[in-house]
């Protein structure tokens, strides 16, 4: 498995669509000139850009490279003599897996020290009236970062019963969406404003928010940008909620591609 994940790992690093979006990289060098245009808000603006600009450059590769790496695989038919050696599926599953994680562990290093210069650069032309929480700063990018891993399971997952490529990157996509913003709809549909929504539609709206992972948990932009402090329990919770949910999805994947037909 180790070997796997390494030899994925090299691959992005040799992929050049990986090292094309990061080019998005250069943009950070405009925040602070552009959060300087708020003239009362300038760091908060920064941060708001540079998390925003981290959280795509990770989507991006999160979606393509999840939905298109055990795909490319099985199309190429290096599946094939990859499962014929001394390894289970599961095994090359999860190497494929944590292969892709790592990578986007690594751009998020990449990522982490030029976002923070944006930053630091925007807090000096215009000082903030509140303290920048560094560490705050980094613990949502951390989180940002979990995020788009548990994204990249939810890709895994369709890709073990998809023979193209449009169910594990579309769907991806959607899944992403449903759950960032299943948190707002769940709490809409159980506030007196629902009233008028029948018992089914909560019912569903129920199922499908327990069902979908909830992405929005992981959003901690509002802690960075205005220095809001984070919660212990909070911050353990999801941390756990990421554990449970991404050893869900590789265990349904895992059981999903082992009885899956290779022809």
């Amino acid at each position: 498995m180790y070997v796997i994940a390494l030899t994925t790992l090299r691959g992005y690093l040799r992929d050049k669509i990986a090292w094309s979006v990061l080019l998005v990289a250069i943009l950070f060098c405009g925040v602070p000139f552009t959060a300087s245009l708020s003239m009362r808000q300038v760091t908060e603006l920064s941060l708001t850009l540079s998390l925003s600009l981290v959280s795509f450059v990770l989507l991006v590769l999160s979606v393509f490279f999840g939905g298109t790496s055990l795909w490319k695989d099985i199309e190429r038919r290096y599946t094939f003599s990859v499962i014929s050696l001394p390894i289970s599926r599961s095994k090359y599953l999860l190497g494929k897996f944590f292969g892709t994680a790592a990578f986007l562990t690594l751009i998020t290093l990449f990522l982490i020290p030029v976002a923070l210069a944006a930053v630091y650069v925007a807090s000096h032309i215009n000082p903030p009236d509140r303290p920048v929480l560094w560490a705050t700063v980094l613990i949502c990018i951390g989180f940002d970062l979990m995020k788009y891993i548990l994204l990249v399971a939810c890709a895994f997952l369709f890709s073990t019963v998809s023979t193209s490529f449009f169910l594990p990157i579309f769907g991806a996509i959607l899944t992403f969406f449903a759950g960032s913003m299943s948190q707002q709809v769940f709490d809409y549909i159980h506030s007196d404003a629902a009233r008028a929504l029948s018992p089914t539609t909560k019912l569903v709206a129920t199922f499908v928010y327990y069902v979908i992972p909830n992405f929005s948990a992981f959003n901690l932009n509002l802690n960075a940008v205005y220095a809001l402090p984070l919660s212990l329990q909070g911050v353990l919770l999801t941390a756990s909620y990421f554990v449970a949910g991404v050893s869900l999805l590789l265990a349904l994947a895992c059981l999903l591609f082992n009885r899956r037909e290779m022809n």
